[in-house]
């Protein structure tokens, strides 16, 4: 497969960004000046109110005389605590993934026969349509997983005979035929990365019916398709934790602000997986790991404290790791004294770490939790409470259960889209008006001259010296 080349020769590329930047670049006291949120945030770090929604609570504060007062994270699924879903899913030994996608879909926890019955509709949509394996997966390989994952959501519209009726019923199929069928993308999207970057054999697995997600990621990404029941309720104690995060996370927000549009459901969700790439968002479980694997590579002992301080130390002042001063895995835009997801993640990869030989990776992570806080303050002088987020445990979780790091956030994807899916519906029937919010312009106005009048003053005022005299 060719790739593209550029044509354009680095010193013209050069030139080309000198003058994109020099006339781009925004004074930064004219935010404060305007009175700009940026991030859609306000000065106090708390967000702007920018919608109502049933479907997600995510609390981290409380405002008390107008002063944001840390407290310990909670996190509700349409009212249901998530440690209650978590901890009643454990006490009747089953899989909850599924029961989450319900009831972020419909707004309260199925029956058994309703859950039931919902199984066998994902699963009899579990099946991609014919030949959009080999045409859209196979003949146009990725380097990142993500990207496959959105172009396949895309050229899904070319196989829906319905695509653009806004219905809730026709969205509803929808929403349910991609919380189905993203496994299946993900997984195909996978191995067909083995066979054309790494150049290893592609298992193509055939789905089992009686699978569910958890199960049906694990069969399909493993060349043997041999799993525990350990393992897959592993995974979907991680599915459930990722499925949704309120209407203000990017993604979630993306997702709303297209449907807004009334656009399709298919350019919708892959607005989404657009936004949950990026590294300040979904992608950021693999900075963690990044992060980790340099910590591995230049700590001599990982679970000894004063080392693992002095490396984090250099994180924050730019002289090791990515060169950021980001601390991967802790802080969020919310939470405060505690991230619910990484509390109950961090309990299970402990109890898992323990039984399968990863007690000083799981030590090294624990350390990363209990040093940075203090270390920031120290170094920074920092007093905002930060603590771990859903990313600092989940990374281990997933190389616990042999899963490949290019699926990392793809997972979080499968996981997920089940959340955009009910924002997409809730924004459809009560939303009523396109998002579209402000942008203050600070440019001047310049007066227009004639090609041949602006030739030489074009080049004097820019200072642009041809690249053999430079």
């Amino acid at each position: 497969m060719s790739s593209i080349i550029s044509s354009v020769s680095n010193d013209a590329l050069s030139f080309l960004c000198e003058e994109l930047v020099k006339n781009t670049r925004i004074n930064q006291d004219d935010f404060a000046r305007y009175d700009v949120k940026r991030g859609l945030r306000n000065a106090d770090g708390t967000g702007v109110m920018a919608g109502i929604t049933r479907i997600c609570s995510v609390e981290g504060y409380y405002i008390s005389d107008g002063e944001r007062v840390p407290r310990e994270g909670r996190l509700r699924y349409r009212g249901v605590d998530i440690n209650d879903i978590i901890n009643n899913c454990e006490k009747e030994n089953r899989f909850g993934y599924e029961e989450t996608a319900w009831l972020l879909l419909f707004g309260n926890l199925p029956t058994k026969d309703q859950l039931e019955k919902f199984c066998n509709i994902l699963a009899q949509s579990r099946e991609l349509p014919d030949d959009f394996i080999e045409d859209m997966i196979m003949k146009a390989p990725s380097m990142n997983i993500m990207n496959k994952l959105s172009r396949s959501v895309l050229a899904m519209y070319s196989y829906d005979q319905n695509p653009e009726e806004l219905s809730v019923e026709n969205v509803l199929r929808q929403s349910i035929q991609l919380i189905a069928q993203m496994p299946m993308i993900m997984s195909y999207a996978y191995q067909v990365k083995r066979r054309h970057y790494y150049h290893k054999s592609m298992h193509i697995h055939q789905v089992k019916p009686e699978f569910l997600t958890a199960q049906t990621v694990l069969h399909t990404i493993r060349s043997h398709k041999e799993f525990t029941d350990e393992e897959a309720k592993l995974l979907d104690l991680a599915l459930i934790l990722h499925a949704e995060h309120g209407g203000g996370n990017n993604s979630a927000f993306a997702t709303r602000v297209l449907t807004s549009s009334l656009t399709d459901t298919y350019a919708a969700i892959s607005a989404g997986i657009g936004a949950l790439k990026g590294a300040r968002h979904g992608g950021a479980n693999m900075k963690v790991r990044e992060m980790i694997s340099f910590i591995r590579e230049n700590v001599d002992d990982i679970t000894d404290e004063g080392q693992v301080a002095d490396y984090i130390t250099k994180i924050i002042h730019k002289e090791a790791g990515d060169g950021t001063g980001l601390v991967y895995g802790m802080g969020h835009a919310v939470y405060t004294l505690s991230d619910p997801r990484a509390v109950i993640l961090k309990k299970h990869a402990k109890q898992f770490a323990e039984e399968n030989g990863f007690s000083d990776e799981f030590r090294l992570l624990e350390l990363v939790e209990e040093l940075t806080p203090e270390l920031f303050e120290r170094e920074k002088g920092s007093k905002k409470k930060i603590c771990a987020n859903v990313d600092l445990y989940s990374g281990l979780i997933y190389e616990m259960l042999k899963i490949p790091e290019d699926l990392f956030t793809p997972l979080f994807c499968v996981a997920r889209v089940a959340g955009w899916s009910a924002h997409r519906i809730e924004e459809l029937l009560t939303g009523g008006r396109i998002i579209r919010p402000a942008y203050k312009s600070v440019a001047t106005p310049k007066q227009y001259y004639s090609l041949d009048d602006r030739v030489d003053d074009y080049v004097t005022s820019h200072e642009y010296i041809p690249s053999d005299e430079r």
